[in-house]
Parts: structure tokens; sequence; C-alpha cells
């Protein structure tokens, strides 16, 4: 869709001091979530005083969303008592379950799906990401086919799991896929999981690994189906799901398919807009301000979560596509201190990444970008005890860890990342097993063939990005 530029006015309220903004601004948070909501907080702890307004898509208001693959599955908790912790009024207008359709960056103006529109001398954009669906529509409506995202896509599946089904197939062993599987596990529920790529985590944490992941999940009875995909789910004649065509011509039968395929970030409602945002997220510099359509900084619209994507130093000035839930918290408290700063009191988003997981009685925790390294140093524990850490290097250095019930020692790999320490580790570790002498082939897949369940993606340049047609103003 070609683009006009338009000269647009300052970006601050009135005679353009930030003084006013604090005062009488208004800022809109695109997003009613995790992100959306922390910013919020930020915002009035440090002493906004406008307007300030929530928009969110969906009906409730902010939601944890770890507790859905895991204890609301399992029954633990209800999906209706995962509500947020407020840690402060916002005392905002909420619009929810109102969905954002559009972006007029000249007029400053947000538009909505009923038609509304909302001004903002400064926007926060924090839409996140949503489950992918089964591709074949039809096949997606049938009854017994969920995917998980949401606080109500949680309780309809934990109700149907409590019920019973006869089989559980899960399409993709991702962290998410995996949980899922380890929950049904533990429910007793039989299970398949369906995965595209050679192992379960394999997009995350590499081939090494994964192998690991793959032996946790068979020996506690999981039907693992590892470089396969599904071709066509089946339904019976009153449109209930109960079968599984596979790649390799396997069928299984099941009367619960889940979907976890993955998630696509929210930003079609952006196109067109000016705002350099696409299907890898919206491009923000280090500050959290978003940049327009031509590569350059915004001043009055940021991002925050799951959508953004921004360069860090640590790792090549890649620009990181986060889906981790600490992240989405400190962005978002960055992107508040930046929007209510002067340039020169701006603070850059700089945290090295982090993550964790519950499954099959293991805690799976990791630092850095682990989905960077090409080789893998197992420095204390052992893979054949599934208590390990494992050290990926990158061109000479060390550039994630990932512990397998292993969590506490995290930090100290934490600060070799952030001092750019020499890979493979030139001192003895703690507990150096004979697996982990020398560092091997972390076994990636090749990154042009989807896998299931990356948590931090590289986003940078590539060639087949959408180019841009500029069409003068008259």
């Amino acid at each position: 869709m070609p683009w006009t530029y338009r000269s647009r006015r300052c970006p601050v309220p009135g005679d353009g001091s930030l003084e006013r903004l604090r005062r009488e601004g208004r800022i809109v948070v695109v997003g009613a979530s995790l992100a959306g909501l922390r910013a919020a907080e930020t915002l009035r702890a440090k002493g906004f005083a406008g307007s300030l307004t929530m928009i969110g898509d969906e009906p409730s208001e902010p939601y944890d969303r770890p507790p859905l693959s895991k204890q609301v599955l399992l029954g633990r908790a209800s999906a209706e008592r995962t509500a947020l912790p407020r840690l402060r009024s916002v005392d905002a207008t909420w619009r929810l379950g109102v969905a954002a359709t559009g972006l007029d960056m000249a007029a400053r103006r947000v538009r909505l799906a009923d038609g509304d529109e909302v001004p903002y001398d400064r926007l926060l954009i924090a839409t996140g990401v949503r489950a992918r669906p089964w591709p074949q529509e039809a096949e997606a409506e049938l009854d017994g086919v969920f995917c998980l995202r949401t606080c109500d896509d949680s309780a309809a599946l934990a109700r149907r799991l409590a019920a019973g089904p006869r089989r559980v197939l899960v399409i993709g062993a991702g962290f998410t896929g995996s949980e899922i599987a380890s929950a049904c596990r533990e429910r007793g529920l039989p299970v398949t999981v369906a995965e595209r790529g050679a192992a379960p985590l394999v997009g995350a944490l590499g081939g090494v690994v994964g192998a690991v992941a793959a032996e946790m999940q068979r020996e506690h009875g999981v039907d693992l189906r590892c470089g396969v995909t599904v071709t066509a789910l089946e339904g019976d004649a009153s449109g209930r799901v109960r079968a599984a065509h596979l790649s390799d011509g396997s069928t299984v039968e099941s009367d619960v398919v889940i979907v976890s395929l993955g998630a696509t970030r929210n930003t079609e409602w952006l196109a067109g807009s000016g705002l350099g945002a696409g299907p890898r997220g919206i491009a923000c510099d280090a500050g959290c301000r978003a940049f327009d359509i031509r590569g350059i900084v915004t001043d009055d619209i940021y991002a925050a979560g799951d959508v953004a994507r921004c360069p860090h130093p640590l790792f090549g000035y890649q620009f990181l596509a986060l889906e981790h839930w600490g992240n989405a918290v400190t962005q978002a408290g960055i992107a508040a201190h930046n929007m209510l700063s002067q340039s020169t009191d701006r603070i850059p988003h700089m945290e090295v990444p982090s993550f964790w997981s519950a499954q099959f009685g293991v805690n799976i925790k990791s630092v850095g970008v682990p989905s960077m390294g090409t080789e893998i140093l197992i420095s204390q524990g052992s893979l054949e005890r599934r208590r390990f850490i494992g050290v990926y290097g990158y061109q000479g250095r060390v550039i994630g860890a990932v512990a397998f019930d292993q969590g506490r020692w995290l930090p100290f790999y934490q600060e070799l990342i952030e001092r750019t320490t020499p890979f493979p580790l030139p001192f003895p570790t703690v507990d150096r097993p004979p697996d982990g002498q020398r560092p091997v082939d972390a076994d990636f897949p090749d990154p042009s063939i989807p896998t299931h369940g990356p948590t931090v993606t590289l986003s940078g340049y590539s060639p087949a990005d959408r180019r841009t047609t500029f069409t003068p103003a008259l």
C-alpha cells in the first residue's frame, strides 16, 4: 500500500514543554495486557497527571498468561483468577472489548473498531501477539480444536481436559506445546505430540538440548512424533474432531487437538500508517521509540512487549523480538520513563533476555539468546541426569545459557554474557563432567525452515523484507 509522508506537528502538546505534557497531556496505550498495565503504572508513578486511555481488544482487564498453560490446565487455578495484581492506581479510561483498527500519525489519532477515534500526545503500542490458528478454517472450527493464548482459551481447554478425552493431540513441541503435553500427562491423559522439527524445543535451544527434552517426554508416556507435520484434521458427522492425518501417512485418533504453532504479532492494524511495523513487529530504537517507515525515529510513538523489536548491543545490535514475561515488564517501564523525559534523561533497554518453563517435573531456565549460538558446552551437571547447564557460544564469546534444574547458577552465566566472556570458557567450572569437556555443534535447525517455539526472534535486515513505495504528497 503506498504511503504518503506528511509533515507532523510537534509531538508534545501546546507549548511543547514536557511539564505541560506531564500536567495535561494525553497518553494512549493500545494493548491492555502485562506491558500496557505496567507502563500505565509507571507513568502515574513518575508524576503523569494527564489523561490516560487504555485500549484492549479483549473484554477482560489485564491478566497473567504463564498460568494459562500450567496451573489452569492442571485444575489448580481458575482462568478467571489470573488477573494481574495492581501495583498502584492508574486512573485511566478503559476501552475494553474494542480493537484498534488504524493509526493516523499526522493527526495523532488511533482509530477503533467501533468507529471512534482517540487523540494522543504520546502513544504506547503494546498489542503483543496472538496464537497462530490452524490454517484450514473449516477444520479449525471443528469442536475439540483449540489454540491457547487467552484467558477464555485456557478456561475452555481446561474444561475439556477435565472431562477426560480419549486422546489429546498437540501440534507443535515448542515451550507452550510441551507445557500442555506435560499438563495432560500429569492429568493421566493419553497425549500425542506432532513436531515438524527433529526434537521438542529445537528452535529455541537446539538439537543437543532438544534430544534431552525428547527423552523426557517419552519417559513420561508422551507419544512423540518428530519430523512430521499434520496434513489434515478429520471430523465426524456431528462436527467434532475425531482424527488427524500426518505427513508420514499415519493417522492419530483424537477428540481434542491443541494447535501450538507459535504466534503472530498484532501489527496488521498499522498497515498504511507510515510506522515501521510488519509481521516481525514494530522496529524501535533502544529507548523503545518506534521508527517510521523511512527509518526515522519518532518522539511520540513507543512500543513495548512482544510486539516490539529493538537492537541490543550485547547481541551484535540485532533487532530482537522477545516473547518473555520479564522483558514485557522491563520494556514497559523504560518506554514509560522515556515518554516523559528529555533526550538526555532517556535510558536504553539493555536487559539480558531470560525465560523459564516448567514441564515434566523439570524447571528449564535460560538467559541470553541461545538460538544465536553455534556451539554448546555442558559446563555443569550431565545431560544423562537431565540436571545440567549448557553454555552457548557464538563467534568466540558466550551468547546464552540454559539450565535444567540448575537455575540458581544462571546469574553467574548472565554476568559472563554481559562481560562478553570468551567461548569456550577460559576457566574450569565447578562440576565439569566428561560430556562437557569440549563444545559441540548446538545443532539448531536451518533458520529458513519454520520450527515451533523460539522465544527470541532475530529480526534484523533481510533481503526479503518488504520494500516501501513513496507517493509524493499533492
